[in-house]
């Protein structure tokens, strides 16, 4: 059945092989982001059997479907009040930025039975989460004395909001930042996480200071691809998601819709449209309520994306050599977003291909 996405397995497989076998020559350890799969039980069952150290997803609700899976798990958003009784069930650690929630997280361990791991968050300037040092200090001071908290360790998060990359200045900046903190509290972390797929460069290069050991990656394993430049990875596989959808319909038509215009459309977006006469247009039966439509690229470089509603997208097949016609399959590469956009609608079949 259309639309769909297919997946191939054997291609993350192998890319998250050579992302451990890069992290291990430079003593890092690979925590694997599952969040793009949605929840694919699938998928990550082969990634942990593959051999890698922690599995990482921002929703709790990911990690109850994996509880069976025999690996650590990490939740990479901060908990919510109400999501507090599964993260102490179901994650053996967290990444956190406010004292309130962490002894929260404290007294649903003690009542578990449980000690929660907790990774606390530096803001390195992407402006997501994380502390300023000085709250940092104050935050790790009062998580050591919390009966049921394992103050695991210290990460960052960059390139996801902000656009900011990591650099030899602001790594040296959570090395020192780390540094002061063991030696202020005589304790020694057992994790400094330095970041996500955007450090890679860093990391395959040695450049990352000692005291990083650890990095959370996604878009690097699933599409041979580092986020922020935009660089394919050499070697790795980057066409392990194709997004296929089927013709429904096939005409010619103006280019220029015609007749009295609203404000908007039905996603409130006011457009505008260049006449370039009468086209052969293609309709596909996928929409935006299932992909995100910047995130995906027609195979056939001769295809136009005009645009969509929420269960169409509207496609310019006029100067495509091939001769389309009603039930024909049109397929796409997806970047991050339209992988992510796909896996998470239920309306887009997965297919994995082994």
């Amino acid at each position: 059945m259309y639309p769909k996405i297919q997946i191939k397995l054997s291609g993350i497989i192998e890319n998250v092989k050579r992302t451990k076998e890069l992290c291990k020559q430079n003593g890092i350890s690979l925590a694997v982001v599952t969040k793009l799969l949605a929840d694919n039980r699938e998928i990550v069952q082969a990634i942990v059997e593959s051999g890698v150290d922690y599995i990482c997803d921002s929703r709790i609700q990911n990690l109850i479907s994996y509880k069976d899976i025999n690996t650590e798990k990490w939740l990479i958003r901060s908990p919510s009040n109400d999501e507090i009784p599964d993260v102490i069930r179901y994650a053996d650690a967290s990444l956190n930025s406010e004292i309130e929630t962490i002894k929260k997280l404290n007294a649903e361990a003690k009542k578990q039975g449980k000690t929660h791991k907790v990774i606390l968050m530096y803001e390195l300037g992407d402006l997501r989460e994380g502390c300023l040092k000085p709250e940092l200090e104050e935050i790790a001071g009062e998580a050591l004395h919390l009966s049921n908290i394992e103050l695991y360790g210290v990460g960052v998060n960059l390139s996801c909001y902000g656009e900011i990359v990591p650099s030899e200045k602001n790594m040296k900046e959570l090395e020192e930042v780390v540094l002061e903190l063991e030696r202020k509290y005589n304790i020694k972390f057992k994790m400094v996480s330095g970041g996500n797929s955007s450090s890679f460069n860093m990391m395959k290069n040695g450049r990352l200071p000692n005291s990083i050991n650890n990095l959370r990656m996604g878009e690097a394993i699933y599409l041979g691809n580092i986020p922020c430049f935009e660089e394919k990875i050499d070697e790795f596989n980057q066409d392990n998601f194709i997004v296929k959808a089927e013709i429904i319909e096939l005409k010619e038509k103006p280019s220029v819709p015609w007749g009295e215009c609203g404000l908007s459309n039905s996603f409130g977006e006011h457009s505008t449209f260049t006449d370039r006469g009468t086209r052969k247009r293609a309709i596909i039966g996928l929409g935006k309520q299932d992909v995100k439509l910047e995130g995906i690229t027609p195979l056939d470089e001769g295809i136009i994306i005009l645009g969509g509603s929420s269960d169409h997208i509207i496609l310019d097949v006029s100067d495509s050599e091939k001769q389309y016609k009603v039930g024909d399959i049109i397929e796409f590469m997806p970047n991050y977003a339209g992988v992510l956009s796909c896996m998470t609608s239920k309306y887009v079949q997965k297919e994995i291909v082994r």
